[in-house]
């Protein structure tokens, strides 16, 4: 077995523990009786307060990403100073401090403490999702670097999966108490404490230090994670051709100061690439199957206490699972066989094909309007193939959609810039991610089955056309990516490379 990587592996498995924390979700707790009771959402006569409870839920959520929004932009100055390897010790360090709010809160003040607690861990979680993804690929090998980088989404998977576990434990094991709120709250401790110790093991990103001019300290690192002497000729070529690019854009970027992050030449196109494949990863649809699967799976005769909790998580446990392996398997077996471009196509082809077919059999045969503890009269088979429809979906999206985007971010820019691409790009996730949760239970009440036929346009008519317009990066170095997108020609970049290793 080849174990030539391994320590890119461990740095990746170590920083991406933070990225546990992007995909679990504690807005479940806000649906507990205890939980509604102890922070004032039940009215004089016993009933829940739908109004109040709506809102706090979605306060819960809200203040998360707009916290991560602010963070995931602000981590970029920092990450360009001080390294990428001491911003996620910040950062990771400032969740914990935000984790431990939203665990301890009670009493009068509880909420508030809440509020600032998930926005707290907000501006960690974003800073984290722009951070990690380019500590992980600037010490990746092009060999191998889509399927290390393409971890993330691995790791956002777990999360979702686990979240899904404690919010189903806790709902049918625990009635009263705080710690409705503090073990799922409580949890998010342990990968963001195993990241913050876990990051004292790893070292810095040799393409960060190459960029500030600490080119021995840079040398020293990459011959550490490819785990091979410093006077090798693959370590030596490699950081010939890291230098080079660097002498490149500090010459071609000089004077520009900020405006060459954006303006400069082949850098405009990579950040509305950063900006619009969030934007479209965001509209893919997920989000309404979230919202829609809960009524399916109770129209299929998920009925009584313990399965109504079932029935309304059902799709994310079992799905988070099911997101969990195929994500998995894409990412070790097919994004380095495939291709990103061709990965993306087909993703987006395959969602947008079950979108119209399930708008097609909402159509044409919706689900009785029953809830979850009313069993419907007879199982519907047009119920049981929209949800069989839902888990082919999750397949698509863990095979392009889910993870690539966050491959091909961080994939396509230089060291000099990055940081501010990748914090552009966790900026627009987050930012959609909120327009997405906040408008999407309008358009399902307004649009209905049409809300699918929306997305399955989306999902083919803009989606799949994009896959094809963008480069495919696959088994390219990132030092040529300036190449692929004009910044240098390949002569160029070849003489640079030939000085550097002769001087």
């Amino acid at each position: 077995m080849d174990f030539t990587n391994i320590r890119v592996y461990w740095l990746a498995f170590i920083a991406y523990w933070g990225i546990v924390l992007f995909g679990y979700d504690t807005g479940g707790v806000v649906g507990n009786l205890f939980f509604q009771q102890h922070f004032g959402l039940v009215n004089a006569d016993g009933k829940v307060n739908t109004k109040k409870s709506d809102e706090v839920s979605s306060n819960v959520v809200s203040v998360l990403q707009a916290g991560a929004f602010f963070g995931a932009l602000g981590s970029a100055p920092l990450s360009a100073k001080i390294g990428r390897k001491f911003t996620l010790m910040i950062f990771s360090v400032v969740f914990l401090v935000g984790a431990i709010l939203t665990t301890v809160a009670g009493g009068e003040n509880g909420l508030a403490e809440i509020y600032a607690g998930r926005v707290i861990s907000g501006i960690g979680i974003g800073a984290i999702s722009a951070v990690a993804p380019a500590y992980v690929s600037e010490c990746c090998p092009s060999n191998v670097r889509g399927r290390i980088t393409g971890c993330f989404q691995i790791m956002v998977a777990f999360g979702v999966m686990i979240s899904y576990f404690v919010n189903f434990g806790v709902g049918i094991n625990i009635k009263n108490g705080p710690e409705i709120w503090r073990i799922p709250f409580g949890i998010q401790l342990v990968p963001a404490g195993i990241m913050a110790f876990g990051l004292l093991t790893l070292p810095e990103s040799p393409r960060w230090l190459a960029s500030v001019g600490r080119n021995r300290e840079a040398l020293k690192n990459l011959a550490y994670l490819r785990r091979d002497s410093e006077d090798s000729d693959a370590v030596v070529h490699e950081m010939a051709e890291i230098e080079a690019a660097i002498l490149e854009e500090r010459e071609a970027r000089k004077g520009l100061g900020v405006k060459e992050a954006f303006f400069g030449k082949g850098n405009f196109i990579r950040f509305v690439i950063a900006f619009v494949i969030f934007l479209l990863q965001q509209w893919a649809g997920q989000n309404s199957v979230n919202y829609y699967a809960p009524q399916i799976f109770a129209s299929i005769g998920f009925t009584g206490t313990r399965n109504s909790l079932l029935a309304s998580g059902i799709y994310g446990y079992y799905a988070g699972v099911i997101k969990l392996v195929a994500t998995t398997i894409f990412i070790f077996f097919g994004v380095e066989t495939l291709g990103r471009r061709m990965s993306l196509f087909i993703s987006a082809m395959g969602m947008g094909t079950l979108f119209f077919i399930i708008g097609a059999i909402l159509k044409t045969h919706p689900p009785p309007a029953t809830g979850p503890n009313v069993a419907p009269p007879v199982l519907s088979p047009a119920s049981k193939a929209m949800a069989a429809m839902l888990y082919i979906y999750v397949c698509f999206y863990s095979m392009g959609w889910g993870p690539l985007p966050w491959v091909y971010v961080s994939d396509i820019f230089p060291t000099r810039t990055r940081h501010y691409g990748i914090a552009l790009a966790s900026a627009s996730q987050w930012l959609w991610n909120f327009v997405v949760s906040k408008v999407t239970p309008q358009m399902k009440t307004n649009l209905g089955y049409k809300l699918f036929l929306m997305f399955a346009t989306v999902n083919i008519g803009a989606m799949a056309v994009f896959s094809l317009l963008i480069p495919e990066t696959k088994g390219r170095t990132l030092e040529e990516m300036d190449v692929i997108f004009g910044s240098v020609s390949a002569e160029k970049r070849q003489e640079d490379i030939a000085k550097q290793q002769k001087g």
